[in-house]
């Protein structure tokens, strides 16, 4: 699959394409119908377009961009993959950071820091 396929997490793949040469404007129902049952993947995990851009509702999407927005919109935690990583080196001099999650937050006590 073409790398730019994968953006903050979600993988599109085939769908990208076919949304990308998709006719717009179209209605949320249409495109539902069209592209509902096609796959979004997600660090690992799968979900249909229907499932994820459904409940929005929307009236109509007048190009591509619209209905990735959407997308990214509705994804949730499990496009992030491992959550709280950060490849960054430790805080600079003077700067005061504490992620989310991090050792002296509750209940993350005993979470081994990599």
């Amino acid at each position: 699959m073409p790398e730019d396929s994968r953006e903050l997490g979600v993988e599109l793949g085939d769908l990208q394409d076919e949304l990308e040469s998709q006719e717009y404007p179209i209605s949320h129902d249409e495109l539902l119908e069209e592209h509902g049952d096609e796959t979004v993947e997600m660090s690992g995990n799968t979900t249909t377009l229907e499932e994820l851009i459904g409940p929005l509702n929307e009236d109509e999407y007048r190009d591509y961009g619209e209905v990735e927005q959407a997308i990214m919109n509705m994804v949730g935690d499990e496009a992030i993959g491992r959550k709280n990583y950060s490849d960054r080196t430790p805080p600079a001099a003077g700067e005061d950071r504490q992620d989310e999650g991090g050792p002296g937050q509750g209940g993350q006590e005993d979470q081994e820091s990599f």
